[in-house]
């Protein structure tokens, strides 16, 4: 694993992969491939960081810290449609007084993101898959406010004890949602009298609509 010493030298290295299949890089990486995603919903992503030197591992900071990038595999049908919503990060629900859009680790991490769309019909084994092409963003004005008010109004809920109430139709291009391993995860929340009490740990991630349109201006895919 050689870790990209430029922003350059990554792009070069993720376009080196559109083609190739998971099961390609798994075997030039020395990883075994799971039977299957459903207790593994990490793997790809885990794959390509390794395959591409990301170094942060678990570390509450960008994937490539020296780059200031994160990376996000895009599941995608044949038609280039994403599968599901992209995780961004857990969501704090407490200790919140002082923070803001400008200074909130969701901005922190969609500031750079390379995005590698990986081909990957549930019928298709996982071996079979095939990386697309990949693009790197940040937000514009317009997707940056976008983000900012929907982050803005899922954080006022959680304040104002309410994050038993919010649902994926809040938020136009961001939700929020549960976030855990199993349904016996428990994280603290307060409610609305500001007592405390133990729910599921959620997760912010942007809805499906907003990455296709990510992909329709990168790629030019309709």
């Amino acid at each position: 694993m050689n870790i990209p010493s430029s922003e350059q030298a990554l792009m070069h290295n993720a376009q080196n992969l559109a083609g190739l299949t998971l099961g390609d890089l798994a075997k030039q990486a020395g990883i075994v491939i799971p039977k299957d995603l459903t207790r593994n919903k990490g793997w790809i992503g885990l794959l390509l960081e390794h395959v591409l030197g990301a170094s942060a591992g678990s570390r509450p900071e960008p994937d490539f810290p020296h780059l200031g990038i994160e990376l996000k595999s895009l599941p995608i049908n044949e038609q280039a449609k994403p599968l599901e919503t992209t995780f961004v990060s857990v969501a704090p629900l407490t200790g919140l007084v002082g923070v803001n859009w400008h200074n909130c680790y969701v901005r922190k991490k969609l500031a750079r993101v390379l995005w590698v769309p990986v081909i990957s019909p549930k019928d298709v084994p996982i071996s079979e898959r095939i990386v697309g092409t990949p693009f790197l963003w940040s937000p514009n004005a317009e997707e940056e406010a976008l983000l900012a008010q929907d982050w803005q109004e899922l954080t006022d809920m959680i304040v104002l004890g309410e994050v038993e109430n919010i649902h994926g139709k809040h938020g136009q291009v961001m939700q929020l949602r549960p976030k855990a391993a199993n349904n016996k995860a428990r994280t603290q929340a307060f409610d609305r009298n500001g007592k405390p009490f133990m729910t599921l740990p959620r997760g912010f991630y942007l809805k499906i609509n907003f990455t296709q349109g990510l992909l329709h201006r990168y790629l030019r895919i309709n």
